[in-house]
């Protein structure tokens, strides 16, 4: 074998190599990318089933007090007679929904518990019966909620993020 044609074979094995090195790093991203993918849409998932849930179920157990108590862009809170003694005050019976940094937390009475990271943004519209948008928490008839999520790591190249948006009903209002 001549010092020739062991040049060349180095060199094609160079080229091979960094072909590979090349799928397997383009395979990695694909994959970081897809696991960042289902674990921002499983969270977005998760807090929209628990808050409309609970908005679903807002005014419960009566009609002389305000099914949603404060109607703010990024907070509600909800209120349900829950013991049927026509007075909102035992534990569960306000339930308060606020993003707080990247943290979509939920107070029941025992402290503000997070429910899921990565929450990027949240974005509550406020609708009346009629259908018009309204900022007093007595008119409130159904809710428009926006969630945003993100991973709570960077994915090399991309940006991933899902956008959920629904329209809640209050079922008992």
């Amino acid at each position: 074998m001549s010092l020739a044609e062991l040049l060349v074979a180095l060199v094609t094995f160079g080229l091979v190599a960094a072909a590979a090195f090349t799928l397997l790093d383009e395979g990695q991203r694909a994959w970081a990318f897809g696991v960042a993918r289902a674990e921002t849409q499983q969270s977005a998932r998760v807090a929209l089933a628990r808050l409309t849930g609970e908005i679903r179920a807002a005014g419960r157990g009566g009609r002389g007090f305000d099914a949603v108590a404060v109607a703010a862009p990024d907070t509600i809170m909800l209120q349900q007679d829950l013991d049927g003694d026509g007075v909102i005050a035992a534990r569960g019976e306000r339930v308060t929904w606020r993003l707080a940094g990247t943290i979509l937390r939920r107070d029941a009475g025992g402290g503000a518990q997070p429910i899921v990271n990565g929450v990027h943004a949240l974005a509550l519209t406020y609708f009346d019966a009629a259908g018009a948008p309204t900022a007093a928490p007595a008119e409130v008839r159904s809710v428009e909620i926006v969630l945003v999520t993100r991973p709570d790591y960077t994915v090399p190249g991309s940006t991933v993020s899902t956008v959920l948006t629904t329209r809640v009903r209050l079922r008992n209002r």
